[in-house]
């Protein structure tokens, strides 16, 4: 009984061990590839900003008074000149008839002085009065005359004020903000209060972009640049730098400057207000080879290089070269050329190899490679996974046969 205890047992280990090493045996590797392709290459920097008209007029009021009239909403098309709302004028107009009223009295006043002074002038050439009853009149005459200038200036201070009582649009254009309601009053003490704003040519429209200033040197007047905004998501808009602006903003220790973009928005399908991500095009590359960033970023494991040395010692055995091969991580080694890297990818035989290639312009996603062996279409390796050559089951299970514990010798 003993001894076919002892045989059970060995048979366990034995088979635990078997179970162990088909977990943690030789793990086989299975890669991740992208397709090298052939098209055109763009190289842009990124930014953002927001659309707005080229012009707009912040419409205000000179005087206070309380909105009588509006003649113009919201999208409204205006011209020049085209009175848009009139203020209440019974004040205004009250005031014009109180500086006539002033401007006549002080003219009949300056009438009476005149007369005085030409009646004492008389008795003083006829030596009858003094010297100072003439200087007298003289000095009431002078004031008289600068009263009855005062009070034609203050006439026509309340004519102007009648009038712009009056609003009128200052160019032609769109309205496209209203900030008043019909009954409402404003002040215009302090500041012009805005009534209305209007863009001039909503057919133009302009992007002030802002650029990070480790971008701004490849940013000049006159690039071409191509945008897009939210409400046409799969439509691509073009422009041209018209200004760098010299003064900087600094945000969150950020420095960024203004870049100025003429926009045609002929079809008016961009609105004023539209927030606008903006790729000005640095460079460009027509008809060449091109790989996602992902390839180029990508480093063999110890494994890999393992296996592309020893297939090329055994190439090296075979043709009897002397000295041991190169390096295949010379790729990622260091001392070579910023624009030169190398490639991972399997062979016609599914073999792994490595292929030198030299890089161009890049887009942020993809970049233009040139090598000898590189050609449209081919796989090549961005990534590395482990698994296990086979499943293994665990001996115990297939024993047990559904029941749990070690399993238990005959008659037991």
């Amino acid at each position: 009984m003993k001894k076919t205890m002892i045989t059970i047992l060995i048979a366990a280990a034995v088979g635990a061990a078997v179970w162990a090493f088909g977990r943690n045996g030789p793990k086989e590797l299975s890669y991740r590839f992208v397709t090298v392709e052939q098209g055109d290459l763009h190289a842009v920097v990124s930014s953002t900003g927001t659309l707005e008209a080229v012009t707009t007029v912040q419409v205000g009021t000179q005087v206070s008074g309380i909105i009588a009239e509006i003649f113009a909403d919201f999208n409204d098309e205006v011209k020049e000149g085209e009175v848009i709302a009139r203020l209440d004028t019974i004040l205004l107009e009250t005031a014009v008839q109180e500086a006539t009223a002033a401007l006549a009295r002080n003219r009949a006043e300056l009438r009476q002085a005149e007369r005085n002074y030409e009646r004492i002038r008389a008795l003083f050439d006829d030596q009858i009065v003094a010297r100072s009853d003439l200087d007298q009149v003289e000095y009431a005459l002078d004031v008289a005359r600068a009263n009855a200038e005062a009070a034609a200036v203050g006439l026509a201070k309340a004519q102007q004020n009648l009038a712009y009582a009056t609003i009128s649009s200052p160019i032609s254009g769109t309205i496209i903000a209203r900030t008043v309601d019909v009954g409402q009053t404003v002040a215009a003490s302090l500041a012009a209060p805005e009534l209305f704003r209007i863009a001039a040519d909503l057919s133009r429209l302009q992007i002030l972009a802002a650029v990070d200033e480790s971008d701004i040197g490849e940013v000049h007047a006159g690039q071409t640049v191509q945008f897009t905004v939210q409400a046409h998501p799969e439509e691509t808009f073009p422009g041209t730098v018209r200004q760098v602006r010299l003064q900087s903003q600094t945000q969150e220790n950020v420095v960024n400057y203004t870049v100025v973009i003429d926009v045609d928005n002929d079809e008016r399908k961009l609105l004023p207000g539209m927030t606008a991500t903006v790729e000005f095009l640095v460079a460009s590359a027509e008809d060449v080879l091109k790989v996602s960033n992902s390839a180029l970023r990508f480093r063999p494991t110890e494994a890999m290089i393992a296996e592309l040395r020893a297939r090329r010692e055994q190439a090296a055995d075979r043709a009897g070269r002397p000295g041991p091969p190169p390096s295949p991580e010379g790729a990622a080694a260091g001392g070579r050329a910023s624009d030169r890297t190398a490639l991972w990818y399997l062979d016609a035989g599914g073999q792994l190899a490595v292929m030198p290639v030299r890089t161009g312009i890049s887009d942020g996603q993809m970049t233009a490679i040139e090598g000898p062996r590189a050609e449209a279409g081919m796989e090549v390796i961005v990534g590395v996974t482990q698994g296990r050559a086979k499943s293994t089951t665990n001996p115990f299970q297939l024993q047990t046969q559904g029941r749990s514990g070690p399993p238990r010798p005959p008659g037991l």
